[in-house]
């Protein structure tokens, strides 16, 4: 079974700024793969260059054997892709509903021609995405908020509303950017069994960014540790948990 996500040598430099040295690891499918390490590690800007958001300086990213690389950030929900962000980026003068259904258009057929003049085939599908996003919002315990302003929302509920979007795009792989990130910690354990859920239910595959190392020890297959935009190690958590250059490199930050 080849590798759901594959990303093989990626460098990244801003002038003469090194941000990732030759990273590399895949992720197979229906996994959960973990990326930690301390802040300014390389993680985020490795997200970007698996999104298409940047263009390595060398090495490539691989969906399904497609070459990532090669296509528009604006295609890759196409190839199944979907991303959530570190901070929501959402609509919030749109209700929730409106912002879900941004993360439908992938799965819309027809041209401009066809959606002014609203032909059954195009009016079918659109039922059929609004119907999914309610669905959505209920198994993340958000319908009762279809109708509400984002903006109205407490700010701890914008991930959940970013996470109804990609979900909505039907994804294969899930890239997923410190989904704790602001959360009540009464709250990570809800998050912690809706990606346990969401990954069968589902059948994605997800790649996670984060600093709470009780999540990630929680839902994770592997991880990779990244620090100074190197890969440390590869393995489970509890591997990580007691390697040492981890230790020193990202444990040993948290409990400073």
């Amino acid at each position: 079974m080849s590798a759901r996500l594959s990303v093989s040598g990626v460098s990244l430099h801003f002038g003469g700024i090194s941000v990732l040295e030759s990273v590399s690891f895949d992720v197979e499918p229906s996994t959960i793969f973990g990326l930690v390490g301390p802040n300014g590690a390389g993680k985020t800007s490795l997200f970007n260059c698996v999104s298409g958001h940047y263009k390595p300086s060398a090495g490539s990213v691989f969906i399904d054997e497609i070459d990532v690389l090669s296509r528009a950030p604006s295609k890759l929900a196409h190839i199944g892709l979907a991303r959530t962000f570190q901070h929501p980026a959402l609509q919030l003068d749109a209700t929730v509903l409106d912002n879900v259904l941004l993360g439908g258009h992938s799965q819309l057929t027809g041209g401009a021609l066809s959606w002014a003049l609203r032909l059954p085939h195009t009016v079918r599908g659109e039922r059929r995405i609004r119907q999914q996003a309610h669905e959505i919002l209920e198994r993340l315990d958000l319908g009762w908020a279809a109708g509400t302003i984002a903006g109205e929302l407490p700010h701890a509920l914008h991930k959940r509303v970013e996470l109804s979007r990609a979900l909505l795009g039907d994804p294969k792989l899930l890239l997923l950017d410190e989904p704790a990130a602001g959360l009540p910690h009464s709250d990570v354990g809800d998050l912690i069994e809706w990606l346990k859920n969401l990954r069968s239910e589902f059948d994605l595959t997800m790649v996670v960014v984060e600093h709470h190392m009780g999540l990630i020890a929680a839902v994770t297959d592997r991880l990779a540790v990244l620090n100074q935009g190197r890969k440390l190690m590869e393995g489970t958590a509890a591997e990580a948990q007691q390697d040492p250059r981890v230790i020193e490199a990202y444990l040993g930050e948290e409990a400073a």
